[in-house]
């Protein structure tokens, strides 16, 4: 059997990054060094290194340390993007993530990242914009029946900083009463023994809470 040639595609990830920045949901873009579409902010990613990569996740550690100075956070594959028109350079494959950190993980005036509402983050080359829309989909479908929003915070966390990133990720307001139930019930938290913090919306020392699991999901919507 002989063995044809065939061209082969351009293999990248993309990295959504989300993070909630004052009282909305932002995603990290970076500026790209190169054409196409030099200097245009972009979704963080990059090619895939067959010689050192060994795995799809090993390519995005590795770009996301390399890019934006991150490692050891929470992401998830998204979806695969792949056609002969998303880059102009040649038929592309993008393996799409979406990662997830706290507020002000990011904000370093010093630093090229740019953070733009997740919503209307502007024109972005490729189909980087599609790719935005489909991750914020996929995290208000899974904020909804799982502890995934919770990501958006720190490790501790206030009952009210944890209902305020899920009216974030969800973009609609819930009854406090009931979302503290319904938390309550599905055994979600670990209250913080001996830890108060003070705020300025309370009058007294609030609790603290963290996950006990590290991912949790559920058989309701919260």
């Amino acid at each position: 059997m002989i063995e044809t040639e065939f061209r082969r595609p351009v293999v990248t990830v993309d990295i959504v990054m989300l993070t909630p920045c004052r009282g909305e949901l932002c995603v990290a873009l970076l500026p790209r060094p190169n054409e196409p579409f030099a200097d245009q902010p972009a979704l963080i990613g990059g090619y895939i290194h067959t010689d050192e990569d060994l795995s799809a996740e090993s390519a995005v550690r590795r770009i996301l340390k390399a890019k934006a100075g991150i490692g050891d956070i929470f992401f998830e594959q998204l979806q695969t993007f792949a056609s002969a028109t998303r880059d102009p350079r040649d038929w592309s494959v993008s393996i799409a993530y979406f990662a997830l950190l706290p507020e002000g993980w990011l904000e370093d005036p010093e630093g090229p990242l740019l953070l733009r509402p997740a919503t209307s983050p502007g024109q972005l080359p490729f189909d980087h914009n599609e790719i935005i829309a489909i991750a914020l989909e996929r995290l208000r479908n899974k904020g909804a029946y799982s502890t995934i929003p919770a990501r958006l915070l720190p490790e501790v966390f206030t009952m009210t900083e944890l209902l305020a990133i899920y009216q974030t990720v969800m973009g609609e307001r819930l009854d406090q009463s009931a979302f503290r139930r319904k938390v309550r019930e599905l055994d979600l938290l670990e209250e913080i023994e001996g830890e108060k913090r003070r705020t300025e919306s309370a009058r007294r020392p609030t609790t603290l809470y963290r996950l006990k699991r590290p991912m949790s999901v559920f058989d309701r919507r919260l």
